[in-house]
C-alpha cells in the first residue's frame, strides 16, 4: 500500500474524504452485526435489520442471499456505501467463512484499509490469522474491534498480547474496556479522555459520553463503582507504561493497530470505531497497473472489476460487475474503454449499493465501489480508463483444493447447465474445467461448503436440480509456456487436460507424483496453483 509522497499534490476534497475499507474476522466473531450498526449510525438505516424507507424488517442487511439468510453465515462480499460526519465510508463486508476466503482475497485487492474483529473470549482465531496475512502482504492499515466484551472475556492485556505475538503488529488501545462480562461498563476513551458509558436497555441507542479531566477526575465516581474505578486506573497506568503510544505514520504503514473494545449488538464502542476510521483510516491510495501505476487524483477515470455477482435480484436475471474507482471523478453514461476487448462501454445504469438495494449512481469518486449491470461482458481483473491501455494487476486467482464432477440430474437441462456453470465461473464462485476428453464439466473449489452453495444457486436461480460427484482427479495447475512446448505437453497428456472458462490450459492432478512428472519431463511447461486475473 503506498502512501502520499511529500511531492504528490493533495487530494480533492471529494476523494480525500472517502475511507474504503473490509471487515475481517473468524465466523461468529460479531462481523455482520458490526455492518449493520456502521450502516445504524450512518444515518442508512433506522435500525438494526431494517432499511430505511421500507417497512419490512431483515435479519441483516449485508446478508442478500437466501442461504446465507437461512445459514445466518455470509458467503459473499457485499458492498455498502454511506455518509458518516464528513466521510463517506465505502465498506465491503466479506465472507467470515473459510471456505469463501478467496472471495474474500479478491476484495481485499479493492481496499485501502480492513477493520479486523476479534472476540473478546477467543481472541486471535485461524481465520483471523489468514486474512490478516493476506492484508499484511498487501501492508493494508489494519484497525482492530474486539467485539462481545458484554460476555464473560478475556483480560485485556492478554488478549492484545495474543495479537502482538501471534500477528506480529503493535497494539495501541485507543480505548480500555471498565469491567467484563456482567460488570461491563463501557470504556475509557485513551485518545479523547473521555467516559463512554453503554446502555444496555436499547440496544440500538448510541452510547452516553461523558467529558473528563484524566483518571483522577472525580465526575468519574460517580458513573464506575470504587473497585472497578481502581482496577482501570492500575491497568490504563500500566498500559500507558508497556503498550506503545498511537502513531499514525505506523498505522499507515501497517506495522501498528489501534484497537477498540465494545460490544457490537449493544451498539457500544462501534461510533468511536467509526471516528477511528475516519481519522486514522488512509484515503484513496495509488493502484498497482501495467504499464505505470494509477494515482487517485489523475483526472481521468479508471477502474477495475474485483467481483461480479449474478442474479442479486432473481426479477432481472442482471449480472453486476463490482467496480473499484482508481482515480477521477466518474459521471453517469460516460463511455469507458473496457481495455482486455478493446471496445468502449457506455455506462449508463452504473448503481450504488446497500447490500442487496442499489441506487443509480449519478457520479462516483475514485475510491467509490460502483456496480455496473452487464451481461457478461465484464470479469474479474478487468480494467475500465478513458482510453489509455492500463492494467490493474495483483487479483489473484487460487488453484480449487476440492473437485468434483457435475451433472443435472436432468439430461435434458445438461446445455442450461453449462451456461449456468459459466457464469459462476465468470462470478469467482468456483472454477469450472471442461476435460479435454469426455463430456461434462469438473468443478473446482476452496472449501466444502462452496458446492452447497453452488447445488443451491443452480437450482434457485436457474432451476436445474444437479449431482456433485466424486472426481478422480485432487487438485488443478495452469499450464503455461510458448505454443510448440504447450501443443506437445497437452498432446501426450489428453487424459489429464482441460479448459478453464477463459479458454486457458489446466493440468488435473491425481497425485503430486503427476506435477513432479511434468516438471521433469517437461522443462518448457510452466505448471502454476495460481493465476492472475489481469486481461
Amino acid at each position: 500500500m503506498a502512501l502520499d509522497a511529500p511531492n504528490r499534490p493533495a487530494l480533492p476534497a471529494e476523494i480525500a474524504r472517502r475511507r474504503t475499507f473490509a471487515i475481517i474476522s473468524h465466523p461468529d466473531a460479531g462481523k455482520t452485526t458490526l455492518t449493520e450498526k456502521f450502516l445504524l449510525f450512518g444515518g442508512a438505516i433506522q435500525m438494526a435489520g431494517q432499511v430505511r424507507a421500507k417497512g419490512e424488517a431483515r435479519r441483516t442487511r449485508s446478508d442478500f442471499m437466501a442461504m446465507e439468510k437461512d445459514r445466518g453465515i455470509s458467503v459473499s462480499a457485499s458492498a455498502m456505501s454511506f455518509d458518516f460526519k464528513e466521510f463517506r465510508f465505502n465498506l465491503v463486508d466479506t465472507p467470515g467463512h473459510s471456505d469463501f476466503s478467496e472471495d474474500t482475497y479478491r476484495t481485499l485487492t479493492a481496499v485501502d484499509a480492513a477493520v479486523m474483529v476479534i472476540d473478546g473470549a477467543k481472541g486471535v482465531e485461524s481465520q483471523t490469522q489468514k486474512l490478516f496475512e493476506v492484508c499484511r502482504l498487501r501492508d493494508l492499515p489494519i484497525l482492530t474491534f474486539c467485539n462481545k466484551m458484554d460476555r464473560e472475556s478475556r483480560d485485556t492485556f492478554e488478549i492484545i498480547d495474543e495479537i502482538q505475538e501471534m500477528l506480529a503488529i503493535d497494539v495501541s488501545p485507543a480505548s480500555w474496556p471498565i469491567g467484563v462480562g456482567r460488570d461491563f461498563l463501557g470504556c475509557y476513551d485513551m485518545l479523547n479522555d473521555r467516559l463512554e458509558l453503554m446502555d444496555r436497555a436499547d440496544r440500538n441507542r448510541v452510547a452516553e459520553s461523558i467529558e473528563i479531566n484524566g483518571l483522577d477526575d472525580p465526575k468519574l465516581a460517580e458513573h464506575v463503582p470504587a473497585n472497578l474505578l481502581e482496577q482501570l486506573r492500575e491497568e490504563v497506568e500500566m498500559a500507558r507504561e508497556l503498550l506503545p503510544t498511537l502513531d499514525v505514520q505506523s498505522v499507515a504503514e501497517g506495522h501498528m493497530t489501534p484497537i477498540w473494545f465494545g460490544s457490537a449488538i449493544n451498539s457500544f464502542g462501534v461510533k468511536e470505531l467509526m471516528n477511528g476510521i475516519g481519522t486514522y483510516g488512509p484515503e484513496p491510495q495509488p493502484q498497482s497497473a501495467q504499464p505505470r501505476q494509477i494515482l487517485p487524483e489523475e483526472p481521468k477515470v479508471s477502474g477495475f472489476v474485483f467481483k461480479v455477482q449474478a442474479n442479486m435480484d432473481p426479477k432481472h436475471r442482471d449480472r453486476v460487475a463490482f467496480v473499484r474507482l482508481a482515480s477521477g471523478h466518474f459521471k453517469r453514461g460516460m463511455k469507458l474503454l473496457h481495455v482486455r476487448s478493446k471496445k468502449p462501454m457506455a455506462i449508463s445504469n452504473p448503481v450504488l449499493f446497500l447490500a442487496a438495494d442499489r441506487e443509480l449512481a449519478e457520479e462516483a469518486w475514485a475510491g467509490d465501489i460502483i456496480g455496473i449491470p452487464n451481461h457478461g461482458q465484464l470479469r474479474i481483473g478487468d480494467t475500465l480508463t478513458e482510453g489509455e491501455d492500463l492494467r490493474v494487476t495483483n487479483i489473484p486467482s487460487f488453484a480449487p483444493e476440492l473437485l468434483k464432477s457435475v451433472r443435472a440430474t436432468d439430461p435434458m437441462k445438461a446445455k442450461h447447465l453449462e451456461k449456468a456453470l459459466m457464469q459462476f465461473a465468470e462470478e469467482g464462485a468456483a472454477k469450472v474445467f471442461k476435460p479435454a476428453i469426455g463430456s461434462g464439466f469438473i468443478v473446482g473449489v476452496v472449501g466444502a461448503l462452496q458446492f452447497e452453495v453452488l447445488a443451491s444457486r443452480i437450482e434457485l436461480e436457474y432451476g436445474i436440480p444437479v449431482r456433485f460427484e466424486n472426481s478422480q482427479f485432487t487438485s488443478a495447475r495452469w499450464a503455461k509456456g510458448d505454443d510448440q512446448a504447450l501443443d506437445k505437453f497437452v498432446n501426450s497428456n489428453k487424459q489429464h487436460i482441460a479448459y478453464d472458462h477463459d479458454g486457458d490450459t489446466v493440468y488435473l492432478t491425481r497425485l503430486q507424483w503427476d506435477i513432479d512428472r511434468i516438471e521433469r519431463d517437461y522443462p518448457d511447461v510452466t505448471l502454476t496453483a495460481t493465476k492472475e486475473m489481469m486481461v
